[in-house]
Parts: structure tokens; sequence; C-alpha cells
């Protein structure tokens, strides 16, 4: 018997991609349902439509799993509402269009679910917790706190310390809106919901900043 003829060949990497991607999709709708402690790699193999081999291929084990899962949803959350301009300095446009799209992405469903759960298990697997942090919430600060410095040096804002301000901001945005929807008392906030506490955000913090003309 050839046993070279039975060997089969190694995935490409589009093929090895693809699998990955429907591995981890499988897991999000598992998580999303059961919760992290309840689901099992043989409901994330099903769920996916693999098998446990080939999933233990990919990863050793759910905390593996769902770490992926952290890490590309903080990755879709950075680089989308959080890519700036920086020579835009329409400041008020600007943390306008990031707030309501910041809001938008935290308070559907399916985000509340997943940091939900990533709060429940980061007590006693607190490398979730941190990877989640590095990789969303800092990340995004990071990311408006540069954009803050580079209106700092047009002279269009006076800001004293852009972190701060930045982390502030956010929190600001999220204020009476996304804690009733981690917490499961109300439905996502509307629209105009949305862009009434974005507004007060974006007022208050100019008129913190603004430079002076």
């Amino acid at each position: 018997m050839n046993v070279q003829a039975q060997l089969k060949p190694a995935p490409t990497a589009a093929e090895d991609s693809a699998k990955r991607r429907q591995i981890v999709h499988g897991a999000r709708e598992i998580f999303l349902a059961k919760g992290f402690d309840a689901a099992s790699m043989s409901d994330i193999a099903r769920t996916a439509g693999v098998s446990k081999g080939t999933l233990y291929v990919y990863f050793e084990n759910k905390e593996q799993l769902f770490q992926a899962i952290v890490h590309e949803e903080c990755l879709v959350h950075a680089e989308g509402a959080f890519d700036f301009d920086h020579g835009n300095h329409d400041v008020e446009a600007v943390l306008t269009q990031l707030g309501s799209a910041f809001l938008g992405f935290l308070c559907t469903p399916e985000k509340a679910s997943a940091l939900r759960t990533v709060i429940a298990i980061a007590d006693r697997m607190p490398e979730i917790g941190r990877v989640f942090y590095e990789t969303g919430p800092a990340v995004g600060i990071a990311k408006l706190a540069d954009y803050l410095r580079a209106q700092n040096e047009a002279s269009v804002l006076a800001v004293d310390d852009c972190s701060v301000a930045a982390a502030q901001f956010l929190d600001a945005c999220q204020s009476t809106l996304f804690k009733p929807v981690l917490f499961n008392f109300s439905a996502p906030p509307q629209e105009d919901a949305i862009k009434h506490v974005v507004g007060i955000a974006v007022r208050t913090f100019l008129r913190a900043y603004r430079a002076n003309p």
C-alpha cells in the first residue's frame, strides 16, 4: 500500500483561514446561547459543522477559542469606529460620528452578551479579561487620545491629559444608555436617544477643551 497516496494535501492558507472562521463562528453562537461555563467543545464542534478532531487542530480548549473571539470582536471595534483622520479639525463632527458608532456597536445584544461573559470569567481567568481590555477599550482610548493630541498641536483643542479626556468622553457617551442594556434592564437604545446623549457628551467636551479663538 502506498502510504503517500493516502496522505491528504495540507490545507491552503485560504482553506485554513476559512475553517478557522467557521469554528469561531460556531463557538460564538454557542457562547452567546449557553455562556462560557455551559458551553462544551462537543457543542462547538457540532454547531461549527466540524469534527472534534478538527476543532482541536485549531484550538486546544474553549478558553483559547473564547480568547480568539474576544480578540476578533475587539479588532472589529478598534478598526472601525476608531479610525481617525488627524487632519480633520472638525472635532465636533468627528466626536459626534465616533460617539454614535461607538454606542451603536456597544449596545447591540450580541456585544452586551459577550461582555457579560468576559466579566463573568475574568476573575478566575484574568488573562481573558486582560486580552479583552488591551485589544478593545485600551486601543480605542489610545486612538482617540492620539487624535486629540493632533488637535492640540493644531491649536484646535487645549487638552491637558488626552488619555483621560478620551476615556471620559467615551464614558460620557455611554451614560444612561449602556448599563441598562448590559444588565438586561432595557432594549438597545433608539437612534434618537443615542443622538441626544452623544450630543450632550460632545458639547460638554468642547466647552471644556476647545482652544480659545
